[in-house]
């Protein structure tokens, strides 16, 4: 495809890929062969647009450890980093199996090493490793002896709207509040901040709403750190599957309903791995300029 040129013309660019993960805005940015990172302020600048807004940027790096397929570094929309994004791993398994025709992939990431596979039938699992539920490790900033159901709510002390949410870790901080009516009568967007940001989580949190409607089933939304309300958030179907089994609410195979669609989450007995199938989507392809943000639509999708 013929490169465009981009809108500044202040260093070399990059191929990259719009993509999605259950709605999830995903940007595959291909860093390969580059020492640099994407910047903070490239990434807000790629957000503010409607054209190139995310979720997550996955940045592609060549490996650094042996036996890996790259190195993906995630950054949210605000600019900060992520440890983990499921949905953006997903698109980022696809996207390389395209180029190679492998199926099966091995990327480090902050949070560790993630192994992701593309199925016979287009369908892409990714295994986000074992999910940690101490408090140091979720990170909290005190002790909590059981993280199934903290001390936390908002609303009148006497009748809080959210309270006793569990916590865990899934390579970024989760919270998930248990509900008994629909997820979509609570304002998560005027919750999402204040919780994101509770003195109680040092790294800020991902903020879930959940309700179980089957013991193999549960319809969650979430305010997810740095970003805001997603259609999808893959660490956090996660955390309320493994969470629903923790507190005996679910099974540990569970179809999780999301407002981008479901995923299928299976926490392995036989070493505590967590699971996550669902879809991947490729939109349009570019090139961005990591400094800036500025950026490009390949010819062949443009005129698309």
């Amino acid at each position: 495809m013929t490169e465009q040129p981009t809108p500044r013309d202040t260093g070399p660019v990059v191929p990259f890929a719009r993509m999605n993960g259950l709605g999830n805005k995903i940007i595959v940015a291909d860093m390969r062969g580059r020492r640099s990172r994407i910047a903070p302020e490239a990434a807000r600048a790629l957000a503010e647009r409607a054209e190139t807004s995310f979720d997550q940027i996955m940045a592609v790096h060549d490996p650094r450890t042996p036996g890996t397929d790259a190195l993906v570094l995630i950054l949210n929309a605000d600019g900060s980093e992520a440890g983990a994004c499921g949905n953006g791993t997903r698109c980022v398994a696809q996207a390389l199996a395209a180029e190679t025709g492998r199926r099966d992939f091995t990327f480090e990431t902050r949070a560790g090493l993630v192994l992701a596979a593309e199925r016979e039938d287009g369908l892409l699992t990714v295994d986000m490793g074992a999910p940690r539920f101490g408090w140091r490790d979720i990170p909290l900033a005190e002790e909590f002896a059981d993280t199934r159901a903290i001390e936390l709510q908002i609303g009148p002390i006497d009748a809080p709207i959210l309270h006793s949410p569990s916590v865990a870790s899934l390579g970024n901080p989760h919270a998930v509040f248990w509900v008994e009516e629909d997820v979509w009568s609570y304002a998560l967007d005027r919750f999402g901040p204040v919780l994101e940001n509770h003195p109680l989580f040092p790294e800020r949190a991902n903020i879930t709403i959940a309700r179980v409607t089957a013991p193999d089933a549960m319809t969650i939304r979430t305010w997810e750190r740095g970003v805001g309300l997603t259609l999808a958030c893959g660490s956090a179907a996660c955390a309320a599957a493994v969470s629903g089994a923790r507190t005996r609410r679910t099974g540990r195979r569970v179809t999780v309903t999301l407002p981008g669609g479901d995923l299928l989450i299976d926490w392995r007995t036989s070493d505590d791995h967590v699971l996550m199938t669902g879809p991947a989507e490729w939109e349009w392809s570019g090139r961005l300029d990591p400094e800036t943000g500025a950026y490009s639509r390949d010819d062949e999708t443009a005129a698309a």
